[in-house]
């Protein structure tokens, strides 16, 4: 009988630890966005991703049959062009800081050492937690993986890059706490 009884105490304990996950509150995902401003890619107005949807698009039309291999060929070499036009024209919006552009060549000074100038004058960065890093145009630190700011800028959230007001202990639009 206390055999009986011991074996049910066993089973209910196993069957209360393999039912948990199922009665467990779901908690929703953080992926650095507020649900309120999850951006849909099909509405969007940006030519690269208008011209990478385009050929999703018809790379599928092309799996399922319903493109012919012509076609196909001409639309996405169409399409292959438009979205590296695009790609360019945003590298190139991106690429220029304004540090670059404020360094434009003095009169009568050459672009090519306008240039040298500019590439012997790297602007330093700093990592926010490690300090100032010794990599020349670095974007993330090479110690700690975090974004690299400029020191004289003003404070930015680590997370998602807003503005910080002084004093801040946390981000007031993600909410993460500041690093030290």
């Amino acid at each position: 009988m206390l055999e009986v009884l011991a074996g049910a105490v066993v089973a209910f304990a196993a069957l209360i630890l393999v039912l948990e996950p199922l009665f467990r509150p779901v908690e929703a995902a953080d992926h650095g966005q507020p649900d309120d401003e999850v951006i849909d890619l099909e509405e969007s107005d940006s030519p690269k991703i208008r011209a990478l949807l385009a050929l999703k698009e018809i790379e599928f039309d092309r799996a399922t049959g319903k493109l012919s291999d012509d076609d196909y060929a001409s639309l996405k070499a169409k399409y292959s062009a438009q979205a590296l036009e695009a790609v360019k024209a945003e590298a190139a919006a991106t690429a220029a800081p304004p540090a670059v552009a404020a360094a434009a060549p003095a009169p009568g000074e050459d672009e090519a050492e306008a240039a040298v100038r500019r590439i012997r004058s790297p602007e330093k960065r700093s990592c926010p937690s490690c300090g100032p890093r010794p990599e020349a145009a670095a974007v993330f630190c090479s110690a700690c993986g975090r974004k690299l700011t400029v020191p004289d800028a003003p404070p930015r959230c680590w997370i998602c890059g807003d503005p910080l007001p002084d004093g801040a202990k946390f981000c007031p639009r993600c909410g993460k706490g500041i690093a030290a």
